[in-house]
């Protein structure tokens, strides 16, 4: 059993400790337990509990809930980052786009800028979205390094301004002045629409 989240947590199940009377019920084994292969020695199960990094070295924090078990397996979102290529020119830009055509798929261009926090903090997770779908290919363009030419081809104003490309010509746009899981459930909306 597969188990998911969009964000890594830790999360343990050992057996709770032995009962005193004879005739108490063991705990079965759980589904994560395999998926985390974390065993543990009879008798050091505690209260089921959820294990966060905390941001600092050595420290995490932990909540306590029910009786007998500890949380022990992995969550993992699936999609593999893809790394986005550059876009520094004129000649790169329009490779993209002939690419675009060629292939009849669409492209993503993330325009950001080099002192914009907000672009800083999308680029991370465009690039996780880039593993969700692989015949799209995602491509961004800083904005203080290409000519301005670049820029206004993109008739680009706002920054992070993600855009969808198809067949040589801009379709759709995303800006991303909102919250970013906002921002990307939204690009993914743009790309399943014209894809």
């Amino acid at each position: 059993m597969a188990l998911l989240a969009p964000s890594p947590r830790v999360l343990r199940v050992r057996e709770a400790p032995a009962a005193a009377t004879a005739g108490a019920l063991q705990a079965p084994a759980a589904a994560c337990s395999t998926v985390a292969g974390g065993g543990g020695a009879a008798g050091s199960g505690r209260p089921l509990g959820l294990w966060r990094d905390g941001g600092g070295k050595g420290r995490r924090r932990r909540r306590e809930r029910g009786d007998g078990m500890k949380a022990e397996a992995y969550f993992w979102d699936v999609s593999r980052p893809v790394e986005m290529e550059e876009i520094d020119s004129m000649d790169k830009l329009d490779d993209a786009l002939r690419w675009s055509v060629e292939n009849k798929q669409p492209i993503i261009i993330d325009w950001m800028a080099s002192w914009c926090r907000k672009c800083i903090y999308l680029k991370p997770r465009l690039e996780k979205i880039a593993g969700e779908y692989p015949g799209v290919r995602f491509y961004f363009v800083d904005v203080n390094k290409v000519p301005q030419a670049v820029v206004k081809r993109g008739n680009i104003t706002k920054m992070p301004t993600i855009q969808l490309w198809k067949d040589g010509e801009w379709v759709a746009e995303v800006i991303g002045g909102h919250k970013a899981w906002l921002v990307m459930d939204e690009v993914r909306e743009m790309i399943q629409k014209h894809k």
